[in-house]
């Protein structure tokens, strides 16, 4: 695909007045807390589908990582995740200081009293992403070799935006393709995935479009930061109409960072040069959400080709 981008929506689009309520008491089960819930074994079976669908386009000589909801504090701040999104992040606290008084803190609450005065930040935060601890983990092995390098990473994630929307949950699993090499290496894997991901949505028979995009980036420097992006064309989304056609959701992003991790974890090639960074991102909820509202929830009324991709019978 060149750098032109289609807008044509493929397929029929989603009728925009139809809600996911009727769906969604199949899907999940609520937790007291929104955007956070239980998932049913339908929904499951769908993302474990989906995981394998898309570990089947893995390109070689790809490491795969799995990685825990939660990342070193340090590492996300060096990362300048502050800066441009502290608005989403949240850090694990925990109970500090001697036995007494952490049971003094325990038994405050025991005595109608308030027990999270007590809590101070740990060494952690909530993964926003999957592919931030790739790059300080990809620095510490030294030199970039000529080759770049590939990852297929994956982990539960966390963003503080609580929404009622079914699209947009606070904690959701994120599965990436990460590319790290010179400028045109990485331009030329972005360009591959956003070529490869048209078809995978077309496997799915999912409606979509895709277009430049930016990151909610936080506050009035934000705002000059993501009109610099969309200029700059850094990131492409795949848009999916799941809860209107004029308001698509994005499922899958195509992300390149230039040499902002490179320079910041002193990714190298063997030259010397500072090594530039992009990711294939796919919303792994998104697009479980988005094959149930168009397809409904009776696997065997979907359309032949996506009970083929991902092996429905």
């Amino acid at each position: 695909m060149s750098q032109e981008i289609s807008n044509k929506v493929r397929h029929a689009s989603a009728d925009s007045n139809d809600s996911l309520e009727s769906i969604a008491a199949a899907l999940f089960r609520p937790m007291g807390v929104d955007g956070v819930y239980a998932r049913t074994a339908l929904y499951e079976e769908v993302i474990d589908r989906l995981a394998a669908f898309i570990s089947r386009q893995r390109e070689p000589a790809t490491e795969i990582l799995r990685f825990p909801p939660v990342m070193s504090r340090h590492q996300l701040e060096k990362s300048g995740y502050l800066k441009s999104f502290p608005n989403l992040l949240a850090c694990v606290c925990a109970l500090h200081g001697t036995e007494a008084e952490i049971r003094n803190a325990a038994d405050r609450y025991e005595a109608g009293g308030d027990w999270t005065t007590s809590l101070a930040p740990a060494d952690l935060v909530l993964s926003p992403a999957a592919c931030y601890p790739v790059y300080p983990l990809a620095a510490s092995r030294g030199a970039v070799p000529a080759g770049g390098l590939r990852f297929d990473v994956a982990c539960d994630c966390f963003r503080r935006e609580p929404s009622k929307h079914l699209d947009r949950l606070q904690s959701f699993r994120m599965r990436e393709y990460v590319c790290i090499g010179s400028p045109q290496q990485v331009l030329n894997f972005r360009e591959r995935w956003m070529e490869r991901a048209q078809r995978l949505a077309d496997e799915l028979a999912l409606p979509y479009r895709v277009d430049t995009a930016s990151d909610p980036f936080f506050g009035r420097t934000g705002q000059v930061m993501a009109i610099s992006q969309l200029q700059s064309s850094l990131k492409f989304e795949l848009l999916v109409p799941v809860r209107s056609a004029e308001e698509p959701t994005a499922c899958m992003s195509f992300n390149y960072h230039q040499d902002h991790f490179g320079a910041t974890w002193g990714l190298r090639d063997e030259a010397g040069e500072v090594a530039h960074t992009g990711c294939v991102a796919f919303g792994m909820d998104r697009l479980a959400v988005a094959l149930f509202r168009t397809h409904g929830l009776e696997f065997r009324k979907w359309p032949a080709a996506t009970r083929s991709a991902l092996a429905l019978g």
